[in-house]
């Protein structure tokens, strides 16, 4: 399978692109792994989702696609010309709260409904603040990251961080947990109890 066959793109798709070309952001996410956050969304109707970790809003795109008109998302990210921009897209939909915030604080701060799907895109709620967001995520609901697999872009050591983690997820009862050797490395992971 290649990116051209998949036809189903958000309609802002290409502008986001474009718009990452001008200002040269090179940390969008991989094509597999949005489609798969839009499917699995979909399957959260009246849902509450949050990703950690806007960028520039391309995963926003395919995740908003995902919901349902009693739906909900959160984004949150530290960088503010990226949320700005992001804003500029998506800013008018009332499902949709974007919050340019430390992820860190703003997970230790959070007051709200428990979320039915996680996708931690950064560093807070990925390898950070942990438990914190674990214990946001409702029964039955999805918790997702990606870039498990070694990437070019790695600062020296990362491979490290990667490995405790994926070893700490490994050793939690309270998921279930399923390790995809496919686009950038994703592990998905089900709140049991």
């Amino acid at each position: 399978m290649n990116e051209a066959k998949i036809i189903d793109k958000p309609k802002v798709h290409s502008q986001i692109e474009s718009k990452s070309a001008e200002i040269g952001f090179s940390m969008p996410s991989d094509i597999y792994v949005v489609t798969l956050l839009k499917t699995l969304i979909t399957s959260k109707p009246k849902s509450n989702i949050l990703e950690l970790g806007t960028g520039i809003g391309l995963s926003l795109s395919w995740m908003i696609d995902g919901l349902d008109s009693e739906s909900r998302l959160t984004t949150v990210d530290n960088n503010s010309e990226l949320i700005k921009i992001a804003n500029e897209f998506f800013g008018t939909d009332s499902r949709v709260e974007i919050v340019c915030q430390d992820g860190s604080e703003w997970i230790k701060n959070y007051k709200g409904d428990n979320f039915d799907l996680v996708f931690a895109d950064a560093w807070p709620g990925k390898y950070s603040e942990t438990d914190e967001i674990y214990e946001l995520i409702r029964v039955g609901g999805f918790y997702v990251i990606d870039d498990m697999q070694s990437q070019s872009n790695w600062p020296d050591g990362h491979q490290e961080n990667v490995d405790k983690l994926i070893e700490y997820l490994e050793k939690r009862e309270d998921f279930s947990l399923t390790k995809m050797n496919w686009s950038t490395g994703v592990i998905i992971m089900t709140k049991k109890y």
